[in-house]
């Protein structure tokens, strides 16, 4: 790999309106330290502090509403307390040199009774029971038989995702991400799989992506195009244990053109299972990239190695995320351009706890001390 390749990667570069340093991501991470009412803890201050030299961190997901939420613990940006939690870790991040944008998340069906205001049921396109399991107070539990949404309650969604979107603006962010992938809400709609309605968003595949490609207008509407990405996944099937769209070149091919059509920041797509090995072959994702037309951000268990090449004069990507390297590496960006060896961070810390596996880990300059 020439230097002038391994170069591309640290260099800055602007993804919309966003000036950022390098092209390496910090990929949304979900770790639990929040509490039951979504008010973040102020460790996190720190934890996205030590982090700002990622030249884009994607905060974790964060719930747009109290229906939103399929995790305990997980962190909210619908109320003014969730405002007050977010500011300063805003401020950390810039006072460090980062930039930083919120992820927008509706888990839909990927939810428990528990998790939800009076016992209800979650939400979803369609009554249809998701596998896999989410993280309750009471342990891990199976996701709940979900109800089906009204047409006439779409518009009340739209809102959610359009009051979180003013919050986090209130908070200082740089802009926000809307989450339309790992088998969530709106990647609900999107695939025929989990996606049985006869409504204006059921069945064709413009009818199937509508509602994503409202909630990113209305989105746009409060940050303006250029400061709002989308989260992608036509292949995984992680989350949830969800089947894949019946034809997902076809479906994700047609949405990507319309979200270029909005001159977004970005689109931002796991090319693979989540948690899993990069699959880069097992789809088309230069073509989604090309029906987009704008800023791509690649995903997946990316090495040092295939993120240079990524970034590097083969246009593949404008930027490379890197999810859980960040974790045990704070210092991620420094130990990726001196080819430094990586933390490897207990999943036993992953979610919830406190400072440990958090908070602690040492940066490159002290870690032999």
């Amino acid at each position: 790999m020439s230097s002038k390749s391994e170069a591309e990667l640290f260099s800055p570069t602007k993804i919309g309106a966003i000036e950022v340093a390098n092209r390496i991501a910090m990929a949304p991470l979900t770790r639990a330290r929040a509490d039951m009412e979504g008010v973040h803890s102020p460790m996190a201050i720190e934890y996205y502090r030590q982090r700002a030299s990622a030249g884009l961190i994607i905060t974790e997901a964060t719930n747009i509403s109290r229906q939103g939420r399929g995790y305990a613990l997980t962190p909210g940006i619908y109320t003014d307390a969730h405002v007050a939690a977010w500011k300063p870790v805003v401020e950390a991040v810039h006072a460090a040199g980062g930039k930083i944008v919120m992820q927008l998340w509706h888990v839909g069906r990927i939810s428990h009774v528990s998790l939800q205001k009076d016992g209800a049921a979650p939400v979803a396109p369609s009554a249809i029971q998701a596998g896999d399991m989410v993280f309750t107070l009471d342990g891990m539990q199976r996701p709940s038989l979900p109800r089906a949404l009204e047409t006439d309650e779409i518009p009340g969604i739209i809102e959610d995702y359009r009051n979180a979107a003013r919050k986090a603006k209130e908070a200082g962010f740089d802009g926000v991400e809307v989450h339309s992938a790992n088998n969530y809400l709106l990647e609900q709609f999107i695939r025929d799989s989990t996606n049985k309605r006869t409504d204006r968003y059921g069945g064709s595949i413009e009818n199937r992506t509508r509602l994503p490609i409202e909630v990113v207008t209305a989105v746009a509407e409060i940050w303006g195009a250029d400061r709002v990405g989308v989260r992608l996944s036509p292949i995984t099937r992680a989350v949830g244990d969800t089947p894949l769209d019946s034809t997902p070149q076809e479906t994700y091919g047609y949405l990507a053109a319309q979200l270029g059509e909005l001159g977004l920041a970005y689109i931002h797509c796991i090319e693979g299972q989540t948690r899993g090995p990069n699959a880069v072959a097992d789809f088309d994702f230069k073509a989604l990239h090309k029906a987009f037309g704008g800023k791509y951000m690649a995903n997946n268990s990316y090495t040092r190695e295939l993120a240079i090449e990524a970034a590097s004069s083969s246009g593949h990507a404008d930027m490379v995320a890197f999810g859980r390297p960040f974790i045990g590496n704070p210092d991620l960006v420094e130990r990726l351009r001196r080819n430094a060896p990586l933390v490897d961070a207990p999943v036993a810390t992953y979610y919830g706890g406190g400072a440990e596996g958090y908070i602690d880990f040492k940066p490159l300059e002290t870690a032999a001390e």
